[in-house]
């Protein structure tokens, strides 16, 4: 096996390692969206194009999907505790350096830099979770990590808020990164202490080629969605993100050729085999592509659109964050019984949760903050039903082997379903609010984010069909 702990890790000793690898995820978490309540202060700050604003909050997602996958593999070879230690100093210095950027593009590579190290940190939550908890108490852990993930949205949206608001220290925005660097050090000196170590795999290397491959092929692939509108979405957008697509199809025929000839490829060959993991992936990938992107429209279409003052906007969102755990609690025990069941509910509720939405926004000439608010816990009850259990139920069929490929390919999937809504719902966002309104806008993005949430459903009707036959 890749990785067995060189010791017993006792009962009790295991939760607390739970709990040093979830603040890691929380951290990130709180990341993906402390920077949407941020964004339009920060726009006007830097003096940030539309193009920029979106690259703000997607080039962390891209990056980190470019890389985890590679991350995970390192976490096979080199021991999970080794690769989460680099990736955690790695984020807590980028982290400051984002804080100090002192230009729209000097933001952009600094958040490319974060989501880089994340890409180390991340992947090693889910292999550890995945290794330590086999019993029983399985579902317990996963359903810790999902509450984790709600908690992460409502600290990321209140923290938004009150740190551009109170105007700490006078940093401004700046502060929702600099309050990374004592949490990273913590977690960093914490973990060095109590995670169990794993022995390294002597005699093997990393897929150097097939990480340069998948680079390449992903930053072709989602890079100009990014761009798009800036360049009037120019013909030859599509040839590069159609050279992207055939570079990811090259880079599978090139792990084939690794295994092959006895190497490790950076994707365990047996997960393409597993039709039921694959399913999930599709699942997770058109799951995630409505949920970031959804934030940033809610946002904007608050901000922009309604004029909500910055930490109102972000107080909106905490109803949803905390119906978001509550609907994480649940879906544990509930899915453990009725299977996927759970989540295609899950998304039905979000789509009703949009619908009322759209109603609101066509309705009422000025909804507040608060109506948003009360209407946005069906979405994020939903949405809890269905992320908490989703990592689990994709990686159920993995073998311990296999487990930090497959949780790397599960979060290089999330992000790039998370950075392709950005980039392409954001997109939108923008054209239709240039053409006509910001509540025009909205209400497009609504429906693309309901169609999104229908097709998850369908791949995780097809995932259950395909968990049953194996």
């Amino acid at each position: 096996m890749h990785q067995i702990v060189t010791k017993p890790v006792a009962s009790t000793r295991r939760w607390w390692v739970l709990a040093i690898v979830v603040a890691a995820q929380f951290m990130f978490g709180v990341d993906a969206f402390v920077v949407n309540v941020a964004i339009p202060t920060i726009a006007v700050e830097l003096k940030a194009t539309p193009a920029q604003i979106e690259s703000i909050i997607a080039i962390y997602l891209i990056a980190y999907a470019m890389l985890v996958v590679t991350g995970g593999r390192l976490g096979d070879i080199h021991g999970t505790k080794n690769v989460f230690l680099a990736g955690v100093i790695g984020f807590t210095a980028t982290s400051l350096w984002c804080g100090l950027a002192q230009s729209g593009a000097e933001l952009i590579i600094a958040r490319l830099a974060q989501g880089a190290t994340a890409a180390l940190m991340v992947p090693q939550v889910l292999a550890t979770l995945h290794l330590l908890f086999t019993d029983e108490s399985r579902s317990r852990a996963f359903g810790i990590y999902g509450i984790v993930l709600g908690l992460a949205g409502a600290a990321g949206f209140l923290l938004g808020g009150l740190l551009v608001t109170i105007d700490l220290a006078h940093t401004g925005w700046r502060a929702v990164f600099f309050v990374n660097v004592p949490c990273g050090l913590l977690i960093a000196m914490t973990a060095w202490r109590i995670m169990p170590t794993v022995p390294r795999r002597s005699g093997t290397k990393l897929d150097i080629k097939g990480s340069l491959v998948l680079f390449a092929g992903l930053l072709c692939l989602i890079g100009p969605l990014l761009f798009g509108h800036d360049v009037g979405w120019a013909p030859w957008l599509w040839v590069v993100m159609g050279g992207g697509g055939a570079i990811l199809f090259a880079f599978v025929r090139l792990e084939h050729e690794v295994g092959r000839a006895g190497g490790m490829p950076l994707i365990d060959l047996t997960l393409l085999s597993d039709a039921a993991f694959l399913r999930g992936l599709g699942a997770a990938c058109f799951f995630f592509a409505a949920n970031l992107s959804f934030y940033l429209v809610m946002t904007l279409f608050m901000q922009r659109g309604l004029k909500i003052a910055p930490l109102a906007a972000g107080l909106a969102f905490i109803p949803l964050a905390l119906a978001f755990v509550v609907a994480s609690r649940h879906s544990g025990s509930r899915a453990k019984h009725r299977g996927t069941k759970v989540l295609i509910e899950g998304c039905a509720l979000q789509i009703a949760g949009l619908a009322a939405l759209a109603l609101v926004a066509f309705g009422v000439d000025a909804p507040t903050s608060v109506m948003l608010a009360l209407i946005m816990i069906v979405f994020g009850y939903g949405q809890g039903l269905v992320m908490a259990p989703l990592s689990a139920a994709v990686l159920s069929t993995v073998k311990p082997v296999a487990a930090g490929s497959a949780s790397g390919a599960y979060g290089t999937i999330a992000q790039i379903g998370n950075a392709a809504g950005v980039a392409a719902i954001g997109a939108v966002f923008f054209a239709v609010e240039t053409l006509q309104s910001a509540r025009a806008a909205f209400l497009v993005s609504l429906a693309l984010f309901a169609a999104l949430i229908m097709i998850c459903a369908a791949f995780l009707s097809w995932m259950r069909r395909a968990s049953a036959r194996s």
